[in-house]
């Protein structure tokens, strides 16, 4: 059950050193280093191309709708911080727009992931202020039944947690558990250093079938070549 009626102003945040440590690396990289979990659903996306962020999770909880709870999680907002906005059921209303990620900035924020729609990609793309949601909408909401801010919330069926760090790139979205974040972002780096010898072997044109060492299972799984 959530959480409803309240806001916890004390969020426990990871070192800034260790986001940033993180910070390089894109969303499959960390995914894959965090052992293929963390992933919302794929259809949250960027409303705009190029759009990316990677910040401590100031999360929302809204009601269907209504977005009255967006401006009360802006004063909770630290600099580096992304509003992650959940809603109690489905709703692709257009939560969020261009005057909202003015007040988001002015906190300090870097950018919102949300279960929900948003608006004025136009002018989010000219103020490059990263918004990833599950739909683009017209449609407008009210400000009439509260929810809560900084509870544990279910986005895109991911659990975030106030304080976990989410990774928001052109392939989708990852949240770290505030935990995890140095180790995530160690782990990541040794992946990537793999990853450029592969990369520098394959663009010499050593096959993948020899790199990863498939072809003895390949044969013992029944794969046969006929000429």
């Amino acid at each position: 059950m959530y959480e409803l009626g309240v806001v916890h102003r004390s969020v426990t945040r990871p070192a800034a050193a260790d986001v940033e440590a993180l910070a390089p690396f894109g969303v499959s990289t960390v995914h894959e280093a965090m052992g293929r979990t963390g992933l919302l659903r794929p259809y949250v996306r960027p409303v705009y191309p190029g759009a990316r962020l990677v910040g401590p999770a100031v999360t929302v909880l809204l009601q269907p709708g209504d977005n009255w709870m967006m401006h009360v999680a802006v004063e909770q907002l630290q600099p580096g911080d992304v509003l992650v906005a959940a809603c109690t059921t489905e709703c692709e209303d257009g939560f969020f727009g261009e005057l909202l990620a003015t007040s988001v900035r002015a906190r300090g924020g870097v950018g919102l992931v949300i279960d929900g729609g948003c608006r004025d990609v136009a002018e989010l793309q000219e103020m490059d202020f990263p918004v990833f949601s599950r739909a683009v909408n017209s449609k407008g909401t009210v400000k009439a039944t509260i929810g809560s801010v900084n509870v544990p919330v279910v986005c895109a069926n991911a659990q975030v947690r106030p304080g976990d760090v989410v990774v928001a790139d052109a392939d989708g979205v990852v949240v770290v558990p505030v935990e995890r974040v140095a180790e995530v972002a160690e782990a990541s780096r040794r992946r990537e250093e793999l990853e450029a010898e592969k990369r520098k072997r394959l663009a010499a044109g050593e096959l993948g079938l020899d790199i990863y060492g498939m072809r003895e299972r390949l044969a013992e799984a029944g794969l046969r070549y006929v000429d």
